[in-house]
């Protein structure tokens, strides 16, 4: 007789484990991270391995539904196949060891990504965790009343947009209406891995960082992930969100 699992309606997570178990692919999927295509060449010398043995990493990746591809003209460029991976990524490194520092370079790339990154297509580090704690403490985000805001509890944090945050949002740039029209789910927050404590996530922290970088408030920095929030955007943030950087 065929034993009844005991939570049937629970999700298989060994599969997605045992693709991102293997370090290649980790470093491969890691890469992948700041949401911008990158074609297998890079990501076999970026992950340190020959450009067979990448190929069959993202054969497996593919087939796991971790990354998507596309072809432009005779060349194939790999992504994250969805938010969704890079957020079980961003939090498996809350429970991993740090990689080891043996560099001057490693410790500078560590610190700017500790500062300000991308989290797949929203901004992280601290300066996402005072974005978050910035529009908690103006009262332009609230919590859904079946929603929690302690950070112990934020994982299942879920947030909703003020009249006051809607007009604050408005003037910066962002209608939060048509934000929320979006299939993705609106406006939540996850522990960050640097910070221990919340970035806002979901739709609306997406639409928040393309308008920052539209405004030019950050930038592409020169390390992996990482985003430079400018002397424009210091004072900007101040003064339409509360946030404190100096």
């Amino acid at each position: 007789m065929t034993a009844v699992p005991e939570h049937p309606y629970d999700t298989d997570i060994a599969p997605a484990a045992a693709l991102m178990a293997d370090p290649t692919r980790a470093a491969i999927l890691r890469a992948l991270l700041p949401d911008r295509p990158l074609a297998a060449g890079e990501l076999a010398r970026m992950a340190g391995v020959s450009a067979a043995t990448a190929s069959f990493h993202l054969a497996k990746l593919l087939d796991g539904g971790m990354i998507a591809v596309a072809r432009q003209g005779r060349h194939r460029y790999y992504r994250l196949a969805g938010h969704e991976v890079a957020a079980a990524i961003e939090a498996l490194g809350l429970i991993s060891p740090a990689l080891p520092v043996r560099s001057l370079r490693q410790s500078r790339e560590a610190a700017a990504l500790a500062q300000a990154r991308t989290c797949y297509d929203h901004l992280a580090g601290r300066a996402g965790v005072e974005l978050l704690d910035a529009m908690l403490r103006r009262r332009y985000l609230s919590p859904e009343p079946s929603g929690r805001t302690g950070w112990a509890d934020t994982p299942a944090a879920r947030f909703e947009v003020t009249g006051a945050g809607a007009k604050a949002l408005r003037s910066f740039g962002v209608d939060a209406g048509e934000v929320r029209r979006s299939r993705r789910h609106f406006a939540g927050a996850c522990i960050d891995w640097t910070q221990r404590r919340g970035h806002l996530n979901g739709a609306l922290a997406a639409a928040i960082t393309s308008r920052l970088f539209e405004l030019g408030w950050i930038e592409r920095g020169q390390r992996r992930r990482s985003v430079l929030v400018t002397t424009a955007g210091i004072e900007g943030l101040a003064c339409a969100f509360g946030v404190d950087l100096a």
